[in-house]
C-alpha cells in the first residue's frame, strides 16, 4: 500500500513530490473510518508523515484518538462529531491532498448518515482525492452506489482490482484505477472468478500467422446480415473482418444489396441469400460464420437464419438481429451450441430479451453485467459478450473476461457490427469462442483510442484502426498495462484512465 501512495503524489500535479522543503510542507488530511479501510488510511497519513507532509485525521468512527497504528508519529487527530459544517469544510479545503478511508470493501448498501456527510463534504471540498482500494459508498463487488459516493480523482487498488470498481455506476466515481502488488500470495487462474483483459493478455493470445501461409487458413469469414435497406451493417462487419486479419471474406446478403455491398467491399465475396447452393457452400467451407447484422426480424431472415444454423459446423458469432429471433423463439441457441462454437453479442436490451421467461433463478435487476453474462452462458451453453461498460465475455467453466477498454465514444450505431466482424476474424483465425470475445473486445476499444475522433467517433475509424493496434507490441509502450510515467515503479501491475 505505501509505495501506492508514494505514486499517487507522483501522479497529482497539485500536490509536491515526497520530502518537500520544511519552508512549504503541504497538509494530507485522511478520513478515517472503521476497521481495515480505516486502519489503511492511518497508516498512509503515518508515511506522509515520515516523507516531511503535515498530515491530518478526520476520524468517521468511534476509534482512539492515540490509535497505535500511529505509532507515536505527529498527526493532528479530529473527530467529526466536533466539527461543524463550516469547521469541517475548512478542514478539507486547506488539505492538499485527501485520503478517502471512510468506507471498506465489505460494505453493502448505501452509507449511514454519519458517514454520508462527510462524503458530502469531501466532494464539495473540490481537493484532489485518492480513494483506498475503492472510493467510499461503491459496493466492492457489485459496483452498485445506493448512495453517496466519495469522486476520487485516483482509487488506489491492493493485490488486484476490486471487481465493483470496474462496473459501472462505480466506475464513474473511480477515476484514474491503479492497482499495486503488495505481496498477496498467487492465485491460480482456475481459482479466479474474473480477470482484466490487459495489453499484455490481449497481445499474447492474438492469432500468429505462418510465414508460408495463403488466404484459405488464415481465416475464411462468412458474414450473413444486411437484409432489405441495411447493407452497411454488413459492411462494417465485413470490413471489420478484413481489418482483423481474415484472408478471405464472404457477405451473404439481400438480393438487393448485392449491387451496394460489392461497391462498398470490392475486396469480399458478395451473394444474395436467395442462393441456396451457394451460401450451403460458404458456409462448409467458413472457419466462421457471423449471422444477424442488419438481418432484419421477417420471415426471410427467420429462414436465412435456420438455414445457417443448421449447415455446417464452424464456429459462430450470433448478433443483432439474430439475437432478436432467438428471443422471438426462431432457433433453439442451446441446440446450436451444443453443436457448434458460438459466442453471443448481445447489447444489455437485447439481453433481456434473451432472458424474458428465463431469468427465475437469477435477480436480474440487482445483479451486475458479470452474474448476467455468467448466468446466460451456463444456461445457454456459448459464451456470451455482453456489451457495456465495461464488457464482460462470459463461458461455462471459466472465468469472467473484463474489458479495459471501454470508452463512450463507443456508443454510436454500427460499432456493434464492427465489433461481430472483428470477433469473426479472430474465430476463423484459431481463436476459441471466449478468447476470440475477449481480444475483439481489446481491439476494438484500443482502436477508438488510437482514432483519437473522442465524440466523432463512427464504426470505419475502428475498423480503419484496428491494424495499428493488432502491431502494437512494445509491452512499455502504447499498449502496456501500466503507463510510461509509472513503468519505472515495480509495484505498479496495473493502471487505467478515468472512464470518458
Amino acid at each position: 500500500m505505501l509505495p501506492g501512495l508514494r505514486m499517487a503524489l507522483l501522479m497529482l500535479p497539485k500536490l509536491t513530490r515526497p520530502n518537500p522543503t520544511p519552508e512549504s510542507p503541504r497538509l494530507v488530511a485522511g478520513l478515517v473510518g472503521s476497521g481495515n479501510n480505516g486502519g489503511d488510511a492511518l497508516v498512509a497519513l503515518r508515511s506522509f508523515a515520515a516523507w516531511g507532509h503535515r498530515v491530518r485525521a478526520i476520524l468517521v468512527a468511534d476509534r482512539p484518538v492515540d490509535d497505535p497504528l500511529l505509532h507515536g508519529w505527529p498527526v493532528e487527530v479530529l473527530k467529526d462529531g466536533d466539527l461543524d459544517d463550516d469547521a469541517l469544510a475548512a478542514a478539507l479545503a486547506s488539505a492538499g491532498l485527501l485520503v478517502d478511508g471512510i468506507l471498506g470493501t465489505g460494505i453493502r448498501g448505501a452509507p449511514r448518515e454519519r458517514q454520508t456527510r462527510i462524503i458530502e463534504a469531501v466532494n464539495r471540498a473540490e481537493r484532489p482525492v485518492v480513494a483506498l482500494d475503492v472510493p467510499s459508498g461503491a459496493d466492492a463487488t457489485t459496483g452498485a452506489t445506493p448512495g453517496a459516493v466519495v469522486r476520487a480523482d485516483v482509487t488506489v487498488s491492493f493485490g488486484a482490482p476490486k471487481v465493483g470498481a470496474l462496473l459501472h455506476p462505480a466506475r464513474r466515481w473511480v477515476g484514474r484505477h491503479v492497482v499495486i502488488e503488495i505481496g498477496f500470495p498467487p492465485m491460480d487462474d482456475a481459482d479466479a472468478s474474473a480477470f482484466l483483459v490487459t495489453p499484455r493478455w490481449a497481445h499474447a493470445h492474438l492469432p500468429r500467422r505462418d510465414t508460408d501461409t495463403h488466404k484459405n487458413r488464415v481465416g475464411r469469414v462468412v458474414v450473413v446480415g444486411g437484409g432489405p435497406g441495411m447493407a452497411g451493417a454488413a459492411i462494417l462487419a465485413g470490413r471489420a473482418a478484413f481489418r482483423a486479419g481474415a484472408g478471405l471474406v464472404q457477405i451473404v446478403t439481400a438480393p438487393g444489396n448485392r449491387e451496394a455491398v460489392h461497391g462498398a467491399l470490392p475486396e469480399a465475396i458478395v451473394m444474395g441469400w436467395d442462393d441456396s447452393d451457394a451460401l450451403r457452400e460458404a458456409l462448409a467451407e467458413a472457419g466462421a460464420v457471423v449471422v444477424g447484422p442488419g438481418l432484419g426480424r421477417d420471415d426471410s431472415a427467420a429462414r436465412v437464419l435456420k438455414g445457417v444454423a443448421d449447415s455446417g459446423d464452424a464456429p459462430m458469432v450470433l448478433d443483432a438481429d439474430g439475437l432478436n429471433l432467438v428471443a422471438e423463439g426462431v432457433l433453439d441457441l442451446e441446440a446450436v451450441a451444443s453443436r457448434r462454437d458460438v459466442l453471443v453479442t448481445p447489447h444489455p436490451g437485447e439481453m433481456k430479451r434473451l432472458m424474458e421467461g428465463e431469468d427465475e433463478a437469477l435477480d436480474a435487476p440487482a445483479s451486475s453485467s458479470i452474474e448476467v453474462a455468467r448466468w446466460a452462458a451456463d444456461r445457454f451453453g456459448c459464451s456470451v459478450l455482453l456489451k457495456g461498460a465495461p464488457s464482460v465475455v462470459a463461458a461455462q467453466m471459466r472465468p469472467v473476461a473484463v474489458d479495459t477498454q471501454s470508452s463512450s465514444d463507443l456508443a454510436v450505431a454500427g460499432m456493434g457490427d464492427t465489433l461481430s466482424g472483428v470477433c469473426g476474424a479472430l474465430l476463423a483465425q484459431g481463436l476459441d469462442a471466449p478468447d476470440a470475445g475477449a481480444v475483439g473486445l481489446y481491439l476494438t476499444g484500443r482502436a477508438a483510442r488510437r482514432a483519437g475522433r473522442g465524440a466523432g467517433l463512427t464504426p470505419s475509424d475502428v475498423a480503419e484502426a484496428v491494424p495499428g493496434v493488432i502491431r502494437e507490441s512494445d509491452m512499455l509502450g502504447a499498449a502496456a498495462e501500466v503507463t510510461a510515467e509509472l513503468a519505472h515503479l515495480p509495484f505498479v501491475v496495473f493502471d487505467a484512465d478515468a472512464a470518458r
